[in-house]
């Protein structure tokens, strides 16, 4: 009998990175011969909560087995939800854990579910101290923490902060594997051809949804500060606002940047997602804060260089001067940085060592390592 596994985050009808990767991870372990069950959300946020457009998505739904079952503000239905899968009995429950808003929601399962004292309970976390911090964040992940039995963080920097709330449990520092399922490469014509952008023009992609912490100000005073009319480049922006859009376009038309920035501000759907990284140089991710990015997995499935900054965890998975260039978070650095990526043959060379360094990341080492630290032997059977 297959080993069953549950793994407690966003899944498909809704839309997102997060959703992305569970089913990604989920696909995973079903390669490895596990039964598998995204238990996911029939309320993840209240609407007035959501900062964007919609939380659904409008692509076919994934052959994965899906429960929406989790309503993330009703305190019976966490009692409900968890009591049934406490019955299940699972090998292994894996919680996706990225803010304090799901803390109540999630302990409370976990804590049901250890209660049949054979399910082994982890999380892989992508944040323990959020970006945008509230009151009562500390507590909230305290109590989703206690229940937990191993945990991943996805860059050393979330590790360290696992210690801050529990140094004892076992936890390992497992990078974010490649992004490899939003299709193949194209070539660069084609990808601007579909995309109606000027083929004579160089394009610098941002990509993802918008928030103050991921730098796009930040880019677009850089990208204003280079000489862009030299590389003859464009600045390529990809993604939902989830806050005020005015700031950004105040800022663009400051600059008189209006014809040389190309903003593509709805949400990207994953099929879309190869258009924008194969019609682009390099990527650029600004941050003023991070743990780790599924962007930058993205670009190196598709073997694009990076420019990024200095910041959390990003720079333990872009070497610098390897597979891009890692700067301070300082617009004149940024700015003399852009330009670096197109002087002697820099792209060519980060391009190549760019596909090197993407056999790292792979989803069944993920897999792998994740079995190891809760003590899973894959070959044993349940009784």
């Amino acid at each position: 009998m297959s080993k069953k596994v549950i793994i407690i985050g966003p899944a498909y009808p809704l839309r997102g990175g997060l959703a992305t990767y569970n089913e990604r991870l989920a696909r995973a372990f079903e390669a490895q011969g596990f039964d598998v069950v995204l238990l996911s959300f029939k309320l993840q946020y209240p609407t007035f909560l959501f900062p964007g457009k919609t939380q659904y998505s409008d692509t076919p739904a994934p052959n994965l087995k899906i429960d929406s079952a989790i309503n993330s503000i009703n305190p019976f239905n966490w009692i409900k939800v968890g009591m049934r899968y406490k019955k299940i009995n699972a090998d292994l429950v894996i919680f996706r854990y990225w803010m304090p808003f799901m803390a109540p929601a999630f302990g409370t399962i976990a804590r049901l579910i250890a209660l049949n004292k054979k399910t082994k309970i982890t999380a892989i976390t992508d944040n323990i101290v959020p970006h945008e911090r509230r009151f009562g964040d500390t507590l909230l992940t305290r109590y989703f923490l206690k229940p937990i039995g191993s945990f991943v963080a996805m860059s050393r920097k979330v590790l360290a902060d696992i210690d801050l709330f529990d140094h004892k449990k076992s936890k390992a520092f497992i990078p974010h594997p490649l992004y490899d399922d939003f299709g193949p490469a194209m070539p660069m014509p084609d990808a601007k051809n579909i995309l109606g952008l000027d083929p004579k023009f160089n394009y610098i992609l941002f990509f993802g949804f918008i928030r103050k912490y991921k730098g796009l100000q930040l880019l677009i005073e850089s990208f204003a500060a280079m000489d862009y009319k030299k590389y003859k480049c464009k600045l390529l922006i990809a993604g939902e606002f989830y806050e005020d859009s005015k700031p950004y376009l105040d800022l663009i038309a400051h600059y008189k940047l209006q014809e040389h920035v190309i903003l593509h501000t709805d949400f990207i759907p994953n099929k879309k997602v190869p258009y924008y990284f194969c019609a682009s140089d390099f990527v650029a991710q600004t941050y003023l804060s991070a743990t780790q990015s599924g962007v930058t997995q993205i670009a190196y499935f598709y073997h694009k260089p990076m420019l990024i900054t200095d910041v959390g965890g990003l720079a333990e998975l872009v070497p610098h001067q390897k597979v891009g260039l890692v700067v301070k978070v300082d617009k004149d650095e940024i700015a003399k940085g852009l330009e670096t990526m197109y002087k002697n043959n820099n792209l060519q060379n980060f391009e190549k060592a760019v596909a090197t360094e993407s056999l790292k990341f792979s989803w069944e080492m993920l897999v792998n390592k994740i079995l190891n630290l809760n003590n899973i032997n894959i070959f044993e059977t349940n009784k």
